[in-house]
């Protein structure tokens, strides 16, 4: 159960989940807290605490310190820690998973999964980071035009300072880890500020991390209104790197943050286009499970089809078929379609599709919405001057666009302000490399949807879908720095065999 067992000292006395600083769980001077609203209930289910600007201040202040012992604890030590909480996250998956189920109507099966898989990257990043970081440069000045050999030049890769993790609600434990691990494995502090829903189970996560035995202060976690101290994190200026997975907030953020790096996955409205040399049962099974698993809500999930006309009533003849055996439900029930996380969301899915309905677009199942919980709709037939064309719903509305050439559906692709995956499905590997290189996207899957992972592969977007690259080896890298160290001789020397 949430917030009991080694878990307990969680909760206030008021059933309010504290957050993490210091070391300690501790409760916010400010009296206040935060309702978290259960998609499926439309009910507040759990609270967090409603965290101050100066409590934000304090622990910023303390990561600045830790971090400065942190950099100076050797490799090993750092991987050893990580792979005790690692091992932690799976022995404690079903309290992870409990949370993920009502914060965000998550199916529990693929709730379970995530903590495992958090586990299973935290590991690999112990393991990555000890290779990664254990290696230096060695560089000599006469390969440069002029230059004798007296000069040695030692690079090595240092830690930024204090990292800001911000994760979605989505994966907010696989994407808070993916931020965590890497930055601590490389000798940074870090401070989390999970989303709303979602945090509970953030909140489980970073007990792992405090019951592996981290230092004091090295890790925190600050819950709280966006309103109230979302601008003081990200604009702080001891905050040395902001590494945010969500949506249009992220460009605000980009904008307002000081000359710090940035690593952000803003979204996407991954395209699948589909020839007519294409197997047809292949491209709808990954159409059904790129586009409707965890009701769309993903950012790699498929966002619009573009299909050649020659093959297309037979495609959505066979994606008709197997959207008809989609489970609609609660999480709890492992239904394949479980409700939105929230109202506005689901209310902003509906106004896509009624723009749909008044355009013409082809319904091919009757729109059906109950709260929160929306039922699998394909729409085909849909035009570029629909919304649904463009926009991203996050939910489980799906459509196809008809075109006549391979031309068309890469224009479409690539007029859109995003551009984080897409997918091409297609007999001809040859034909599937062109459409590749021409797609306007940070990854092209072939053959298969779009997706994130495995967590150690490069993970990017192009446009307005982010900035820099994610992958276990990426992040890695990019939350330290290259620091030179160059030795002067008074005359050259030339090593001799």
């Amino acid at each position: 159960m949430a917030g009991t067992g080694v878990f307990a000292e969680l909760v206030d006395g008021d059933g309010v989940f504290k957050y993490y600083s210091s070391g300690e769980w501790k409760k916010s001077s400010s009296g206040k807290s935060v309702p978290i609203i259960n998609p499926s209930t439309r009910q507040p289910h759990f609270k967090v605490q409603a965290c101050t600007q100066e409590e934000v201040n304090k622990l910023i202040e303390e990561a600045k310190t830790a971090q400065k012992s942190w950099a100076k604890t050797p490799l090993w030590k750092r991987a050893e820690l990580l792979h005790k909480a690692a091992a932690l996250l799976k022995e404690h998956k079903v309290p992870i998973a409990e949370c993920l189920v009502k914060e965000i109507a998550k199916p529990a099966k693929d709730a379970a999964t995530e903590a495992v898989r958090s586990g299973d990257l935290v590991s690999y990043c112990a393991e990555e980071g000890v290779r990664v970081l254990g290696e230096g440069k060695f560089m000599v000045s006469d390969s440069f035009p002029g230059n004798e050999r007296t000069k040695y030049c030692l690079t090595a890769k240092i830690p930024l300072g204090v990292i800001l993790a911000i994760p979605p609600f989505n994966y907010p434990v696989n994407l808070a880890v993916s931020k965590i691990a890497p930055a601590l494995i490389a000798g940074n502090s870090i401070v989390l500020k999970p989303p709303t829903q979602g945090a509970v189970a953030a909140l489980h996560m970073v007990h792992c991390f405090h019951l592996a035995g981290f230092p004091k202060g090295l890790i925190s976690c600050v819950t709280g209104r966006g309103s109230e101290i979302g601008d003081f994190l990200t604009m702080h200026p001891m905050v040395n790197c902001i590494s945010f997975t969500g949506g249009d907030t992220g460009i605000a953020i980009s904008k307002k943050a000081g000359m710090i790096p940035l690593q952000m996955e803003l979204g996407g409205k991954d395209a699948c286009i589909i020839l007519d040399d294409a197997d047809l049962d292949l491209a709808a099974a990954n159409i059904v499970k790129g586009g409707f698993s965890y009701s769309g809500q993903r950012c790699t999930a498929v966002k619009v089809v573009l299909v050649m006309e020659s093959v297309a009533n037979a495609l959505v003849e066979k994606v008709k078929a197997k959207v008809a055996k989609l489970t609609v439900g609660l999480p709890e029930d492992d239904s394949d379609i479980t409700p939105v996380v929230t109202e506005s969301s689901a209310n902003f899915i509906e106004g896509l599709v009624v723009d749909a309905k008044q355009k013409g677009a082809t319904f091919c199942q009757e729109y059906r919405r109950e709260g929160n919980l929306i039922w699998p709709l394909l729409l085909d037939n849909v035009r570029p001057d629909m919304r649904i064309a463009w926009e991203e719903p996050f939910g489980p509305v799906f459509p196809v666009i008809r075109i006549t050439s391979v031309e068309e559906g890469i224009h479409h692709c690539n007029a859109s302000n995003f551009g984080l995956q897409g997918c091409v499905f297609t007999r001809d590997i040859s034909k599937a490399i062109l459409i590749s290189d021409a797609m306007e996207t940070g990854t092209v899957q072939i053959n298969s949807a779009p997706a994130r992972g495995p967590d150690h592969f490069p993970f990017q977007g192009l446009k307005d879908s982010g900035i820099g690259s994610q992958g276990i080896t990426n992040s890695i890298n990019m939350m330290t720095k290259i620091k030179t160290t160059v030795i002067n001789l008074p005359t050259p020397s030339y090593t001799m065999g």
